[in-house]
């Protein structure tokens, strides 16, 4: 009943903001863009995504140790069993089983860690405990955390800054206050023990002081400096701003007496020059680090790769991916569909990119997933080879993977995109008649694409079309809509929008759409509508948003209306001194002394002689309103 109520106050709403623009009637735009068809792909049409018949399967060398890892419970009696396997466990295989196989698993993760540290002599190296302690950050692991902390220490390493405040943060956010406040104690009194800090800043304060050069190098020579992984470690980190200077350090190391680089010197400098301005450098290294037989470890892969994506640089997030993929320490099936994601997110996403990536996936004996077949076919249907884009979704079906909501979402973008609005709207009808129910996403996606293209009525009509359908408008899916009003300047009828779908649909916007709806209303100089919005935030438990409002009436209200305002501010029966404070500020900077004492005369009494304020007044010569 709720629903069906809700429903016909939207489409009332409707009906009513239809009217706002020019008649309904008028003719659906019917231009399209048309996308660049010069990027041709061959081997494309002759692969296996063409064939509707054609199955991959894959075989290949697993990870011997990982294998029996998830596949047991921890005891005496699997430790046995490790220990008859005799495989030597490298820095970078340690590495991996924690980031890929046990990082949700800190009771199997502390076990392994104590197995290989006692039983196979292996030393853990900074990255390899760094690692640990975060998957450790439980409520149900923290004993074995603390243990692992001490260790570390033990060891000589130092828990870097970027460490301390991530693992601060989770226990933070799990709300473990002791264990937070107890490992702050542990990090500042560690800084304190560590003698070498200083003498990591000396080393640092040498390189960045002048250009690299032969005096450079003798000075660095003169601190007879003890090279190991932990001190090049915090070197680099120091230096992560310094890309070219931390590859000279690099390259003076590797030829200081008794210093010889390995796979946790490498990794360093790897993370340090995985950005654009360095990339040059970061490809030289990484060919060096493989010609003399060291292997990138996973955690250092992720960190690049989500560089590379953050930056936009494609090219060389396919080109670290394949690297990766020709190693021992393959990205997952994850890791493959969050890349295609980020390529095909682009507004004209490079398929070249996009059938490397799939490829490469396929070549190491893998069956498609249903995330790379997403990838794919979104990186298609943005960029308007809907041709194509249909002959995927025929080797989806084959597969075992018939479109779903995902699929056809993304058909519905890529239409939107080119212009073809009649066809995006018809893709709705098509997934019912195959038996695919458009869910609320589908919708919205549909109508963003229209009101993108400046098509709000015709958004308007479908979305009165997916509300007789017995769908609610939630919050996601009203921001759209409003922003779909402000772009044509009606905002009026995105006001009257917004407050409707409050008050009579219960939906509960979000906190951003009602700051960009009342910093519209502001530019028309609308404020008692802003002020009624700042009271459905309240109502709805919203932080107040003060800024706009205390500009505006201080340029252009009255006293009453910085009443009204300060009343809606709080739930309570006055507001905080400080807003008060805001406020005549705000009157004095803007020359209205008048209308700042009149309004002081009508504040309780606690906010008259407040201290603060009553400075204030003092110092602008208007002591005497005080009482």
């Amino acid at each position: 009943m709720n629903r069906a109520k809700a429903s016909l106050t939207s489409l009332r709403l409707l009906s009513s903001l239809l009217s706002i623009g020019s008649p309904a009637t008028r003719l659906l735009a019917s231009q399209v863009i048309h996308f660049s068809r010069s990027i041709s792909h061959p081997s494309f049409y002759s692969s296996h995504f063409l064939c509707p018949h054609q199955k991959l399967f894959f075989s290949s060398k697993s990870n011997t140790v990982a294998d029996h890892l998830l596949a047991n419970d921890w005891s005496d009696e699997f430790e046995r069993e490790l220990e008859k396997l005799n495989q030597p466990l490298t820095h970078e295989t340690v590495i991996y089983i924690f980031k890929k196989k046990l990082d949700k698993d800190p009771e199997k993760a502390s076990g392994f860690f104590n197995w290989v540290c006692e039983k196979t002599g292996f030393r853990p190296s900074y990255s390899v405990y760094s690692v640990m302690l975060r998957i450790l950050v439980n409520k149900r692991s923290m004993k074995q955390f603390w243990i692992t902390l001490r260790k570390m220490k033990e060891h000589g390493f130092y828990v870097d800054k970027d460490t301390y405040l991530r693992i601060l943060g989770q226990l933070k956010k799990a709300k473990m206050p002791g264990d937070a406040a107890a490992l702050s104690h542990f990090y500042n009194s560690m800084r304190v023990e560590n003698a070498r800090e200083n003498f990591v800043k000396k080393v640092v304060h040498i390189v960045l002081e002048s250009e690299w050069s032969d005096e450079v190098e003798l000075e660095l020579g003169e601190l007879k400096i003890l090279l190991c992984n932990n001190f090049m470690i915090r070197i680099f980190k120091e230096l992560r701003n310094y890309p070219s200077k931390a590859l000279k350090f690099f390259h003076w190391a590797g030829h200081c007496n008794g210093y010889e680089h390995n796979t946790m010197s490498y990794n360093a400098i790897a993370r340090v020059l995985g950005r654009e301005d360095s990339i040059e450098m970061f490809w030289s290294v990484v060919e060096e680090m493989k010609n003399v037989g060291h292997e990138m470890d996973f955690n250092t892969y992720i960190k690049i790769s989500r560089q590379f994506l953050k930056n936009k640089m494609m090219e060389d997030a396919v080109k670290l991916y394949e690297f990766m993929m020709d190693g021992p320490f393959k990205p997952s099936v994850q890791d493959c569909g969050m890349l295609l994601r980020s390529i095909s997110a682009g507004d004209n996403p490079n398929l070249d990119l996009v059938f490397r990536v799939a490829k490469n996936y396929e070549s190491t004996g893998h069956t498609l997933s249903k995330a790379v077949y997403d990838g794919i076919h979104r990186s298609l249907t943005n960029a308007g080879r809907f041709d194509e884009a249909e002959n995927i979704m025929k080797v989806m079906r084959n597969a075992g993977y018939p479109p779903d909501n995902i699929t056809y979402s993304q058909v519905v973008f890529g239409l939107c995109k080119a212009g073809r609005f009649e066809e995006a709207c018809k893709v709705l009808d098509d997934m019912e008649a195959q038996g695919c129910l458009p869910d609320i996403k589908t919708w919205t996606i549909l109508i963003q694409g229209l009101c993108a293209a400046n098509e709000v009525e015709m958004a308007l009509m479908c979305l009165a079309k997916m509300i007789e359908r017995n769908y609610e408008v939630d919050a996601d899916l009203l921001d759209v809509i409003l922003n779909g009003f402000l772009t044509q300047k009606k905002i009026d009828g995105a006001y009257k929008w917004l407050v409707g779908m409050v008050k009579e649909s219960r939906v509960r916007p979000w906190q951003a759409t009602y700051k960009y709806m009342i910093e519209n209303l502001f530019s028309v100089r609308k404020l008692e509508e802003a002020l009624n919005l700042l009271h459905l935030m309240k109502k709805q438990n919203y932080p107040p948003f003060p800024e706009p409002f205390v500009q505006y009436i201080s340029k252009f209200g009255t006293v009453e209306n910085a009443l009204e305002y300060l009343k809606a501010l709080s739930v309570k029966e006055y507001p905080s001194s400080s807003a008060y404070l805001h406020v005549f500020k705000s009157f004095f900077q803007e020359g209205r002394h008048s209308e700042a004492k009149d309004l002081l005369c009508k504040c309780p009494h606690h906010i008259r002689t407040h201290g603060e304020i009553a400075e204030l007044f003092s110092s602008t010569g208007n002591s005497n309103v005080i009482s």
